[in-house]
């Protein structure tokens, strides 16, 4: 079998999806399951980008241990020594160095020719090996450049000094046959190809990222980058948990394999999908709700008298347990240390208790409490110790279907002053959001509005994920509840408190 290395951009191209935005505590947490996943390679953001994301980075860079931890950088000196200041102290420092190549990148973007390009490429793989130990390098909008440049520029990089050769598809243009033959052709018409390993990065425009992510496999590559749920620009990328199971399913086809920990995938998929805010589409491959689920009747005839009839992937080999419910009111300490510890979250000793206490209080209001329940709680906890300008203490609503929804809350302010306001609206939500901007006493839009259960029943907690733009920043936020207003305005205070800290650190982005 040969090893199939997997490339994880869920932190980098995944929080490049529109509307995503991830702190620190949220991107750390992604990067610890991706390091339980076993992926081989996290790509934790673009370290120039911005102060918060070399920040973010180095942290991570610091702590992961079992995987290479890598960031992007342009084809620009700065941008170089910065990943390598966020990125030294790594197990493995690897860099990820990338510059347009299609000929409407060269003409639009860079204006530059093509002998600019390439000169610039081997300058900037020359500086960089003098620091890192391994260089990716990256030809952005591969599949829309003339083969024989490709083949050129790719040949000058490895004798520079690179180490992984990516050919993405960046703009999700080309088609598995296609894709395959580029690889093809570089393998035929590159003389040192076979010092370096290949790499494929798919996006998902026409709907064919996992189609040529295999297709690339089939024609040499050795290395997939991906996310988790196929998150990214525009359509996304090409999504990592369907790609590890399609080589797996068929082992006997591609002849290749991936060192990930399958029964992890389902924990991923739900840990990206609550931090993100992007729900998993129920019938998406291998990790929506239904993945598993039958229907027609011929279907679950034959699922009951034989799985494989209708099943060619097991709930189980990606994770999914039939029954996750373990804890109730009358658990101890103990098993619910044991439990989180079970369940992958990593939690400090000086944390446990206060946690305790939180399950305790939620598992007296709740009849069941799930791994669902246990993961939120966690989360949440974490999440509360970012700074608040705004935080929520008292909040009522009146609703009837005769009378106007009428909202009062109460907040305590950025200098600890006591802010109580009360408005209408059309609706309970309104109300409450109405109430809420002019507690704020500034604009607020709201772009999006989400909610969804966390697990089943009548007591399930509330997740409620919202988007707006508030003093001229876009961003998100998330509350979590068992009563859904209280959820929402939690959202949107935690969407408010973001603008206000970013602001307030004032980093300088760049554009790339």
């Amino acid at each position: 079998m040969r090893k199939i290395k997997i490339f994880d951009t869920t932190l980098r191209d995944g929080e490049q999806s529109a509307g995503v935005n991830l702190n620190f505590t949220e991107k750390f947490e992604i990067a610890k399951q991706l390091e339980r996943l076993n992926v081989d390679i996290i790509e934790a953001g673009f370290p120039a980008a911005s102060k918060g994301d070399f920040s973010s980075v180095q942290q991570i860079a610091n702590a992961i241990r079992n995987c290479s931890v890598t960031g992007l950088a342009r084809s620009v000196y700065t941008d170089i020594d910065t990943a390598w200041e966020a990125l030294k102290n790594g197990a493995e420092p690897r860099l990820h160095v990338f510059i347009a190549t299609s000929p409407i990148h060269r003409e639009y973007k860079l204006k530059m020719s093509k002998e600019e390009v390439l000169n610039t490429s081997v300058e900037m793989v020359k500086y960089a090996a003098k620091k890192f130990p391994i260089i990716q390098w990256s030809a952005e909008d591969a599949t829309r450049t003339e083969l024989p440049f490709l083949a050129s520029i790719v040949e000058a990089v490895i004798q520079a000094g690179a180490n992984v050769i990516n050919i993405p598809d960046t703009v999700g243009y080309t088609t598995p046959k296609e894709y395959g033959e580029i690889f093809q052709y570089l393998k035929n018409n590159v003389p040192s190809i076979d010092k370096v390993s290949l790499s494929t990065h798919c996006h998902d425009d026409l709907g064919m990222a996992i189609a040529n992510s295999l297709a690339a496999v089939e024609n040499g590559a050795t290395q997939v980058e991906g996310t988790i749920n196929g998150i990214g620009e525009r359509a996304g990328n090409a999504a990592l948990e369907e790609f590890a199971v399609a080589l797996y399913t068929r082992q006997d086809y591609y002849q290749a394999e991936t060192r990930l920990k399958l029964k992890e995938i389902s924990r991923s998929s739900n840990l990206v999908s609550r931090l993100t805010g992007m729900v998993v589409p129920a019938n998406k491959a291998v990790v929506g709700r239904n993945a598993f689920a039958h229907e027609s009747g011929i279907h679950q005839d034959g699922v009951l008298k034989e799985k494989t009839t209708y099943e060619i992937i097991s709930p189980e080999l990606v994770g999914y347990q039939e029954n996750s419910l373990v804890l109730g009111k009358h658990s101890g300490r103990h098993a619910f240390k044991n439990r989180l510890e079970e369940i992958g979250l990593t939690v400090e000793e000086s944390e446990i208790s206060k946690l305790f206490a939180v399950f305790k209080d939620l598992a007296d209001r709740k009849k069941e409490m799930t791994d669902d329940d246990l993961v939120a709680i966690v989360l949440e906890e974490k999440l509360s110790k970012e700074k608040k300008f705004f935080d929520l203490t008292q909040l009522q609503v009146q609703y009837g279907t005769n009378n106007v929804p009428t909202a009062t809350v109460t907040l305590s302010g950025r200098n600890n002053e006591v802010i109580q306001e009360a408005a209408t609206g059309s609706g309970s939500i309104e109300a409450l959001y109405n109430t809420l901007e002019k507690c704020i006493n500034e604009k607020v839009h709201l772009k999006d509005y989400r909610i969804q259960s966390v697990g089943a029943g009548r007591d399930a907690l509330a997740q409620v994920f919202v988007k707006l733009e508030y003093a001229g920043t876009a961003t998100s936020g998330r509350g979590l509840a068992q009563d859904v207003l209280e959820a929402s305005a939690r959202a949107y205070l935690n969407a408010i408190n973001r603008v206000i800290y970013m602001n307030e650190k004032n980093p300088t982005v760049l554009q790339s």
